[in-house]
């Protein structure tokens, strides 16, 4: 049936007053003079659940396990990123003004606003997904959204060798990195599987140990008994409010934090993150996006530089602070971790990492100049 705005509005008035979804739907339908059997009511409920509560039409390709991310250029230009690969997708989202009040509903719905004074949005939906708008003019000719899903479950170790995200020879390494409370760095290009990676190594972590995750958006979910969660919290319409990582890395610190780990280290919270595995901390991870681990080091330095760190500093901080970089690269729809790094000093006294472990897309591995200060600190 038609999910017209009158239906939508009359299921919503119901479920105002405490109706369960599917008998504020039959009611609805009722009062419009239509009688729904019970795969009838099941689809609406459905399809209204989706428009009040979820992303309308385009909730259908979030619940698409294969689907990372969504993308709409316009209402009837919408694509997909399935297993790796963009992809256009057969769906229709009616009007311009249509995707508009999709993009304001959604951006509400992650506790953002969205309008002609705000016309660009970085928010989490309930359920975790993340999204991104833009309106126009900013946008040019229409709306513009992003959303990319976070999956609840992680994945194991395993699992990512299956997909050919881990080779096979890089398992007994990750284990042992994780066992040896090793501080790591997570480096890759946005969407190349650095949170995946990041939730499939904490899930490892021994059980009695407590995780302090630190996050933006709520992404990371280990499959672990004791992880709790410091997420930051952005200003209000007023501007004031906001609790930014930078205090969230020094509060994990009273927490009683057995690692403690950054979601994305991305601003001048890098010089905390450093500062607190200086200081006992030690089992650390983080994400960072760099093209290469042997860019790393650049990237923390203009990090770090936000926060009035020197390179000297830097290099002091995080030569004593990290242990190694796994680093992952996207290849003809492939997410694989290509590079195991050990951060050192180079001669001259600036950061460098250097391979200790190569993998390709095939998963085949060879031992690179880091591997002798890698074997001694896991003892392999």
């Amino acid at each position: 049936m038609s999910l017209d705005a009158a239906f939508l509005d009359r299921v919503r008035a119901r479920v105002g007053v405490g109706d369960p979804l599917d008998v504020a739907v039959e009611a609805a339908a009722r009062s419009s003079g239509l009688v729904l059997g019970s795969s009838a009511l099941l689809a609406t409920s459905r399809s209204v659940r989706n428009e009040l509560f979820g992303a309308g039409p385009l909730q259908t390709l979030l619940d698409d396990p294969d689907v990372t991310d969504v993308l709409v250029n316009g209402p009837s230009d919408v694509w997909v990123e399935r297993a790796g690969r963009l992809m256009p997708a057969a769906v229709d989202l009616g009007s311009e003004a249509d995707v508009r009040t999709l993009a304001v509903r959604l951006a509400a719905a992650g506790g953002q606003r969205l309008d002609d004074a705000s016309p660009t949005v970085d928010a989490c939906l309930p359920d975790g997904t993340r999204l991104h708008a833009v309106l126009p003019p900013v946008a040019g000719a229409g709306v513009l959204l992003s959303l990319r899903v976070v999956r609840t479950r992680a994945f194991t170790l395993d699992e990512l060798v299956a997909s050919g995200m881990l080779a096979r020879a890089l398992v007994p390494v990750v284990r042992a990195l994780v066992a040896a409370r090793a501080n790591l760095l997570v480096s890759g290009a946005t969407g190349s599987g650095k949170t995946t990676l990041l939730a499939a190594l904490l899930s490892v972590v021994p059980h009695d140990e407590r995780i302090v995750v630190i996050e933006e958006a709520s992404e990371l979910r280990p499959d672990h008994p004791h992880v709790v969660r410091l997420v930051a919290r952005r200003p209000n319409v007023d501007g004031a409010g906001s609790v930014g990582l930078s205090e969230l890395v020094r509060q994990a610190l009273r927490m009683r934090p057995d690692r403690i780990v950054l979601g994305e280290c991305r601003g001048a919270e890098v010089r905390e993150v450093l500062t607190a595995l200086n200081t006992g901390h030690d089992g650390g991870c983080a994400t960072v996006h760099a093209n290469t681990a042997a860019d790393v080091p650049a990237r923390l330095e203009a990090l770090a530089a936000l926060a009035g760190m020197s390179r000297d500093a830097v290099a002091a901080q995080a030569s004593s602070a990290l242990d190694a970089v796994l680093h992952l690269r996207r290849s003809a729809g492939l997410r694989y971790v290509a590079e195991v790094g050990v951060v050192r000093r180079s001669g001259t006294g600036a950061l460098e990492v250097v391979d200790a472990l190569r993998a390709d897309a095939g998963g085949a591995c060879v031992r690179g100049p880091g591997w002798p200060v890698l074997a001694e600190r896991l003892r392999l």
